[in-house]
């Protein structure tokens, strides 16, 4: 029989049809995918070089990208948290800037990336002439992946952050502790299951990034052309065989960041 606990939980039987077709909408194209996936081949095609080298790619640049995102977007989430206090105004126009990528076209983000970076660009030019090149190279992979995966990192770990109450860095100061001693035994133990969600989900979207990789640093073999450029390649040359087994070495990828975000979902209940 059910508790009132449970019946608090309950959710109208009206909303079910509509849960179910969200399921399906999303379910759908996957299995479609799955069902067409040559698996007789995959051994075959998962093993060639070209797919061995960009998944290799695409793990060593979505990794560098995360760590990336983790050193800078840390102490921009503790800023963002102690300016909202203050300048609550200066924090919306900074988050402005922040999370555009959100919601950019991937061309526009090429583009962005191309005046920032490339050989004209604002800060690449000064780079060229110091002999370091970005644009076509792994570091303007990284580039891309970082500006892309970065907001990601950024909302999840200040949204975790704004939700510690500001009693508690007070009452830390009163006691003694520094701003540095608060933010390392109070805001990051406190916000690490938001940082470490923010992490995988970096990871993944680094990781699928495809539109302004192909703008800005090209698909060069071994170099820039990660998995998502080489399902593109794939489909351009008509050879549907290449484009679906990179797209099952992502979808396995995929299958291991989902299980992390789980993990830590039962990791983060086991420590309440």
């Amino acid at each position: 029989m059910p508790t009132a606990s449970s019946r608090n939980y309950s959710a109208p039987r009206s909303v079910l049809p509509l849960a179910l077709l969200a399921v399906f909408v999303v379910a759908g194209p996957l299995i479609g995918l799955l069902l067409n996936i040559p698996w007789a081949r995959l051994p075959e095609l998962a093993a060639s070089n070209e797919a061995q080298k960009a998944l290799q790619l695409s793990l060593l640049t979505s990794v560098i990208s995360t760590v990336v995102c983790i050193v800078l977007g840390i102490p921009l989430a503790v800023w963002l948290r102690r300016l909202q206090r203050s300048a609550p105004a200066l924090t919306g126009a900074i988050q402005l800037f922040v999370y555009a990528p959100l919601v950019l076209s991937p061309v526009v983000s090429g583009l962005a990336l191309t005046f920032f970076w490339g050989r004209r660009g604002f800060l690449g030019q000064w780079l060229d002439d110091m002999g370091v090149s970005v644009a076509y190279s792994m570091l303007g992979v990284i580039a891309v992946q970082v500006f892309v995966a970065l907001p990601f990192f950024v909302a999840m770990t200040s949204a975790t952050m704004q939700a510690i109450p500001a009693e508690l860095d007070e009452a830390a100061t009163l006691d003694g502790a520094t701003r540095s001693q608060v933010m390392r035994h109070i805001l990051l133990p406190l916000a690490a299951p938001g940082i470490l969600t923010g992490t995988v989900l970096s990871f993944a979207r680094a990781l699928s990034e495809y539109g302004a990789t192909l703008t800005f640093a090209g698909n060069v073999e071994g170099q820039t052309r990660t998995i998502p450029l080489l399902v593109s390649l794939g489909l351009s040359s008509g050879d549907m065989g290449q484009a679906l087994g990179a797209c099952f070495l992502l979808l396995g990828v995929y299958v291991l960041v989902i299980a992390a975000m789980v993990g830590l979902r039962v990791l983060t209940r086991v420590g309440k």
